[in-house]
């Protein structure tokens, strides 16, 4: 692969922010829903996000006026980095791989075609004796 291929990609994206925020994740890293307060007393209608699970929960627990956005950027940013890091390390070893075999094709080719040259004189020589007990 050419080292110049990857230009395609960079730069064409936009650095811009989603029009609308990322989901909430909880500890499970599933989405966590938008619920609503329904039990009478002072939070009865406040939002929060949870556990899909809940209330047999990872623990995750968050009104929804306490979500920062910021803050799941920022994390999802570090998990793609830290994808693309993997990634790349994944790469670096196929790269080192596909080095090491083309290396031993190599080897292989020279000992094939070295093989092929001592058969040929092998041959060489068998007619060679072949033709002398003829005459």
């Amino acid at each position: 692969m050419a080292s110049g291929s990857s230009s395609s990609f960079s730069g064409s994206r936009s650095r811009s922010i989603p029009s609308s925020p990322p989901p909430v994740k909880c500890f499970h890293d599933e989405i966590a829903p938008l619920r609503t307060v329904k039990f009478h007393g002072p939070t009865r209608g406040k939002r929060f996000y949870c556990c899909p699970y809940w209330p047999r929960t990872c623990g995750y627990f968050k009104w929804e006026d306490e979500v920062d956005e910021v803050k799941e950027l920022q994390f999802m940013l570090f998990e793609k980095d830290t994808a693309i890091s993997g990634l790349q390390y994944e790469k670096e070893c196929l790269e080192e791989s596909v080095k090491k075999l083309k290396e031993n094709n190599s080897k292989l080719e020279d000992d094939v075609n070295e093989l092929a040259l001592e058969n040929a004189v092998k041959f060489e020589s068998m007619e060679s004796v072949k033709a002398d007990k003829k005459l």
